[in-house]
């Protein structure tokens, strides 16, 4: 995930000089390689942490694969996250510098709470992109939970009326464990803001101008947005190109039956061996070749390769996508991986792994792009008979062909869009005319709890008022009536 993210960066960036005169600062604590095109400020923590974050991120991918991770063992790792910001907030060398530097406009990551802090720091305009599905992170959109689902909660926007309790519900857990995050920023702000200005982080996600969020009409459900958020979901996308002639020549043997492509990320190398052995059973079942991202080094030595997989440490994945010859695309379900599929029309089989790949499986899902399976169930068999299905079923090539058609036809290219806002900003001194007064308003207000209570007690008031002149009048009348016949 964090290569998939400072990828994404990198592609904006390389669109950014398409704004003539302005000076961007990108900030990103994951790093990428696009340094002949920009000035790059490279920074590293001290030693001993790199070690014991290396070793930790290690476990924790372990453990998420497995299915084992708690949500104290996240903490543990955003606390991290918290030691390396303060290091690098410690580098006046860095920062200094970089305050007495004139930017127009900060590109930070949505999901980095540093890039937050040390825009705060510099004190300019900024931007957030958001590469995760929406929820990852609070920043002040509309969130109906009667048919926007709760960031993990596994749910699509057609909840029946348990669907809608339990979505409720995890509203507040959600919330909870977005505060537990934060806090764990806590003593890094005290460090190196003033008691009198220290920032909270979810106000300073509100100070973004704009929200570039890495999604599409056509992966998405559909909910209300802000003027100021964006879809630039497809940025990312790159020319077709045509394949090595090594993948070439395999994709011909198999001829009208075609081939399968299988890229599970980043988190390929973690996968047990018992896992990989399964997968390759499945595999060889099949009619089509098999293209699979998979380290002949790690590959298990007690496992014969399918005579029908062809195993790689790289593959053009995009352009193996556009080949005509392609039936199927197993992937892991990471977003920017799903959103090539769908700019292809190619329909999936998707094995969630961790963090926000469990829910963009759901819409894969929902809307009939492909089917899920746990990896924690899976085995040859099933693994077989889904990509057989998938492959068999023409309704998931239809609908993966449906979706290509409405993320083509937008009226505006993603980088169309996103140098388009930047510069609307950039001449109008930023977004204060985007975004709604309700990021001034304390949360009783927003909810309407106050007018709540006046309504509550006005009519409370009114009954009690009501029933005292009833009581009275009753009074009066049974008086008279005792008067008269006396």
């Amino acid at each position: 995930m964090p290569a998939q993210r400072a990828l994404l960066l990198a592609f904006l960036l390389s669109w950014l000089p398409l704004l003539e005169g302005a000076k961007i600062l990108t900030i990103t604590l994951l790093g990428f390689k696009r340094e002949e095109k920009y000035q790059v400020v490279r920074w590293s923590p001290p030693e001993d942490y790199k070690q014991e974050f290396k070793k930790y991120i290690d476990f924790f991918l372990k453990e998420s694969f497995l299915g084992r991770n708690s949500f104290t063992s996240f903490l543990k790792l955003i606390k991290l996250l918290a030691t390396q910001c303060g290091h690098l907030l410690r580098r006046t060398d860095i920062i200094g510098p970089l305050k007495n530097e004139s930017f127009d406009l900060l590109v930070v990551d949505g999901t980095d709470s540093c890039a937050f802090l040390i825009a705060e720091k510099l004190g300019r305009l900024l931007v957030a992109v958001l590469p995760l599905t929406f929820g990852a992170k609070g920043f002040g959109l509309p969130e109906p939970v009667s048919y926007v689902p709760v960031f993990d909660s596994l749910l699509t926007d057609h909840m029946d009326f348990w669907g809608r309790v339990t979505n409720f519900l995890l509203l507040f857990i959600s919330a909870w464990r977005e505060w537990c995050v934060s806090a764990q920023f806590d003593d890094t702000i005290r460090e190196h803001f003033p008691e009198d200005s220290r920032p909270v982080l979810s106000h300073l996600r509100q100070k973004a101008e704009l929200w570039f969020v890495n999604s599409d009409f056509a992966f998405d459900f559909a909910r209300p947005l802000l003027p100021n958020t964006v879809y630039i979901g497809g940025l990312m996308s790159k020319p077709v190109e045509p394949i090595p002639p090594e993948f070439e020549k395999f994709i011909a043997r198999f001829g009208d039956a075609g081939f399968v492509l299988v890229a599970l990320g980043s988190s390929v190398d973690i996968i047990p061996s018992q896992v990989l052995k399964e997968m390759n059973r499945a595999f060889g079942q099949l009619p089509q070749g098999v293209i699979w991202k998979c380290s002949p080094s790690q590959w298990p030595k007690d496992v014969t390769l399918a005579a029908n997989v062809k195993i790689v440490d790289w593959l053009p994945q995009n352009d193996l996508l556009a080949h005509p010859s392609i039936r199927l695309f197993v992937t892991h379900g990471g977003l920017n991986s799903v959103m090539e599929s769908i700019q292809h029309g190619v329909p999936m089989v998707a094995i969630p792994l961790f963090i926000d790949q469990p829910g963009n499986v759901i819409r894969v899902v929902a809307k009939n792009l492909g089917v899920s399976i746990l990896v924690e169930k899976l085995t040859a068999e099933t693994l077989a008979l889904k990509m057989k299905h998938v492959i068999g079923d023409k309704r998931y090539k239809s609908a993966a062909v449906a979706a290509s058609i409405i993320r083509r036809s937008h009226p505006l290219t993603p980088a169309q869009r996103l140098v388009g806002w930047i510069d609307h900003i950039l001449q109008t001194g930023g977004a204060a005319h985007l975004k709604p007064h309700a990021f001034q308003q304390p949360w009783y207000e927003q909810y309407l709890l106050d007018v709540l209570l006046f309504l509550l007690v006005l009519t409370l008031g009114t009954a009690w008022l009501c029933g005292k002149l009833l009581r009275l009048a009753a009074r009066w009348l049974c008086g008279a009536g005792k008067l008269k016949r006396a």
